[in-house]
């Protein structure tokens, strides 16, 4: 417990020295100092700069909107403050202290130039409410932002305005809503195969729509049979994950696609995983109608932390007049134009309307364009190729020891996906990612694909040196040795980072979201 008192705070920890009885320990680590809440150093009457006195005749422009009562903000000397949060982002894990192994989020190291492109002047103070004359040259990487989605994924089409993965999901099953309803027939159900995304039957319920859900075979594949044969004139469409969460490329695609547009259905493919066959496979080939691309995950911008998020959606022909307002578009003397009304005489006169307020995420768009240019058609290819090597390399260096159930079915795509089997006393995947984090590696993802009992899904992606996954597998093997063995010292993982193991359910259920100060002891 951190006991405040009349100096600020004071570390109070228990401990057990070598002899067996209690001590009170600072709770620091060697260089890593235990850090307090923020208010619990400084103070609500003290502040770390000087403020002119208050003018108490001057005239009150807060419309009656005065605070009622102080706002508690505590005041920090500027050495403080700056300790403080640099001492918790010491606490933190990123992409530029390490591998980030997490499956299906393509965590990749984002280029230092494409911050720099997005913090130029022009970009990076842009106001949505700008007239449009004042930012042509936003409104033109914009265009060419689209250009390049529509060229590398073989479709004509592309809503640039989506906030992220599922917001884009829900963009494009809001297109085949208006398509089916423009054509009479709205339809009442959507099949997912439990390969798919965790986001996308949300999305399709989210929509009114009835989820049926396509069984797996047993090499981790949508069960085309299954499928095919729960086609009817109620399906509106399927929603598929290519590459799949398994960790493989869907080589029935074609098949299944052309099956649903027979019955009238439209195919929906979620495009989370584009990172691992971008420039080698163009899904408007395989018979997609609408597909959402994290511009997060593919193209190297800022993933996680709440946003900003990015998730433009592609269209076939068919579904291309439905797509959602505003969209850009360039007249014959070159000048871009952003259409915001819907009218029967434009090419999109069937929209469904409009996703959000305006247009898009400018530095996403940004910094997507700048891996773009600076890779490149044939070097965006061969970060495809590379992220597959790097899956390809963590599945056969860790086969002849963790349990990879899909590992006969051939080459994996962008992520390596293991399995908890044989774990001996009672030992979990939760005990052997709490132990990776003792070996200096961010958790790989956990639980997740479902139909994988333990799941541990791994994706390197591109930007990892062969050095860098040796030393992963050997971190891993490690690991996995121990919890094959039963080792029970696992179950208290980890040890040596800032803090302890945490009753997860109850942080989960009963989480305690405000600072209460304590009388002092």
């Amino acid at each position: 417990m951190n006991a405040p008192n009349q100096s600020g705070w004071k570390p109070s920890m228990q401990a057990v020295d070598a002899s067996g009885d209690m001590v009170t320990t600072t709770g620091n680590r060697a260089l890593m100092l235990e850090e307090p809440l923020i208010f619990e150093i400084g103070h609500a009457e003290t502040t770390g700069v000087d403020l002119p006195e208050i003018d108490a005749s001057a005239p009150n422009r807060m419309g009656g909107f005065d605070r009622a009562e102080p706002i508690g903000l505590v005041g920090l000397t500027e050495p403080e403050t700056v300790r403080h949060y640099t001492r918790l982002s010491r606490q933190n894990y990123g992409i530029d202290l390490g591998f980030f192994p997490l499956g299906s989020c393509t965590m990749k190291h984002n280029p230092r130039l494409n911050e720099k492109m997005a913090r130029l002047p022009g970009f990076a103070d842009i106001h949505p409410l700008a007239p449009q004359s004042t930012v042509q040259g936003a409104l033109e990487v914009i265009d060419q932002l689209a250009t390049w989605l529509k060229t590398l994924t073989g479709m004509p089409a592309v809503a640039m305005s989506p906030k992220a993965g599922a917001h884009g999901e829900l963009c494009g099953i809001l297109a085949i809503r208006a398509a089916h309803t423009a054509a009479g027939n709205p339809r009442e159900v959507v099949l997912v195969p439990e390969s798919a995304h965790g986001t996308n039957p949300a999305t399709a319920a989210f929509a009114g729509y009835k989820v049926d859900n396509i069984p797996a075979t047993p090499e981790g594949r949508v069960d085309v049979e299954a499928l095919i044969e729960r086609l009817g004139p109620d399906v509106a469409a399927v929603m598929i994950t290519n590459p799949n969460t398994c960790g493989l490329f869907e080589k029935d695609f074609r098949t299944i696609a052309d099956a649903v547009h027979e019955v009238g259905g439209y195919v929906y493919c979620d495009g989370a995983n584009f990172n691992a066959i971008v420039g080698r496979v163009r899904p408007g080939d395989l018979g997609v109608d609408a597909m959402h691309i994290n511009l997060h995950k593919t193209f190297s911008t800022p993933h996680g932390g709440g946003g900003p998020g990015s998730g433009p959606v592609v269209f076939s022909e068919a579904l291309a007049p439905f797509a959602p307002l505003p969209f850009i578009r360039k007249d014959e003397d070159g000048v871009y134009e952003i259409v915001e009304e819907e009218s029967r005489e434009e090419s999109r006169g069937q929209t469904f309307g409009r996703m959000t307020a305006f247009h898009g995420q400018m530095g996403m768009f940004t910094r997507a364009l700048t891996y773009m240019l600076s890779h490149g058609a044939d070097g965006l290819k061969q970060v495809s190729e590379d992220a597959v090597l790097n899956a390809n390399y963590i599945l056969r260096s860790l086969e002849d020891l963790l349990h990879a159930p899909y590992a006969d079915s051939g080459p994996c795509m962008h992520e390596a996906l293991f399995g908890d089997k044989d774990f001996g006393n009672g030992l979990t995947t939760l005990d052997l990612a709490k132990a990776m984090i003792d070996e200096g590696y961010h958790p790989m993802t956990m639980y997740f694909p479902l139909v994988v009992h333990g799941a541990m899904l791994v994706e390197p992606t591109e930007t990892e040196s062969k050095a860098a996954l040796d030393q992963f597998i050997e971190a891993f093997r490690s690991v996995a040795t121990r919890a094959l063995a039963g080792d029970e010292s696992m179950k208290e993982a980890p040890y040596y980072a800032p803090r302890r193991r945490l009753d997860e359910t109850q942080a989960a259920r009963k989480p305690v979201l405000t600072w209460e100060p304590q009388e002092a002891s």
